[in-house]
């Protein structure tokens, strides 16, 4: 018997029943997939030119202006060349690369904000409600002791999942702008974005800022997808179908 189910992007009902009575839903759009699939590959080149680019001159500054003389407030030897984009020291083939994919994020980007909004997915299914800000406690309790969320719980995002969605959307678009900022061209195209982060490299900053939180955000929610069950959560952003975590309280309809 199919029954109605409110999938995280509110796109299907439920489309079947396992054999083994596990209930399968139409989880995540076409969009959602493909987006979210570009931007892994898109911010992988991206840190990994960036991480070039920042080797050129490995110190962080806050203000207009920072050289080798200025106190700066991070200062590392540079990062290893197995991690930059292209493998060895290039400046300019590495703002060629980071310059290039940055494009392929911003219209991915937009293109994602702009059917999100159209369908409403940015509003019903990351935006928390009430009830899911006064449940943040339980949640984050049940993260802690590495419960996750089964049975109707399982169909939609919590709201530590609404509210991190929510921050890396907001990091993205703060990267961007600040990204936008370090371009000499922002001088007469857009001299308030100068104003606007306190300058130049202050902007370069907050752009190691937002992509360190970035990181940060893909290697929690990679480590939560394995301990999630790893093969369900991908073939759910391949495939778009996720097999429901039966809810051990229920009476037994969705139990294997």
């Amino acid at each position: 018997m199919v029954t109605q189910a409110e999938s995280t992007d509110h796109s299907a009902a439920a489309l079947e029943r396992a054999p083994t009575g596990r209930e399968i839903i139409y989880r995540h759009t076409f969009i959602v997939r493909l987006t979210h699939w570009l931007n892994a590959i898109v911010l992988l080149v991206m840190l990994g030119s960036g991480l070039n680019i920042f080797n050129a001159h490995p110190r962080l500054y806050w203000g207009r202006t920072g050289t080798n003389g200025d106190p700066s407030w991070l200062s590392i030897n540079g990062w290893p060349h197995w991690m930059t984009i292209p493998g060895f020291q290039d400046l300019a083939d590495a703002r060629h690369w980071h310059f290039l994919f940055a494009w392929v994020l911003g219209l991915n980007g937009l293109a994602y904000l702009v059917w999100s909004l159209c369908i409403r997915h940015l509003q019903r299914d990351l935006v928390p409600t009430g009830r899911d800000l006064k449940g943040i406690g339980r949640s984050i309790a049940d993260h802690a002791q590495l419960k996750h969320p089964t049975g109707e719980a399982a169909k939609r995002y919590n709201v530590l999942q609404r509210l991190a969605y929510l921050g890396v959307i907001i990091l993205i678009l703060v990267m961007v702008c600040s990204g936008l900022t370090l371009s000499p061209g922002i001088d007469t195209a857009a001299p308030w974005l100068l104003d606007l982060f306190g300058g130049r490299q202050s902007a370069r900053s907050i752009h190691f800022i937002c992509t360190s939180l970035i990181v940060a955000f893909v290697i929690v929610h990679l480590i939560e997808v394995v301990l999630a069950g790893p093969i369900n959560e991908v073939r759910s952003m391949i495939t778009g179908r996720y097999v429901v975590p039966p809810d051990p309280a229920s009476d037994g309809s969705t139990a294997q």
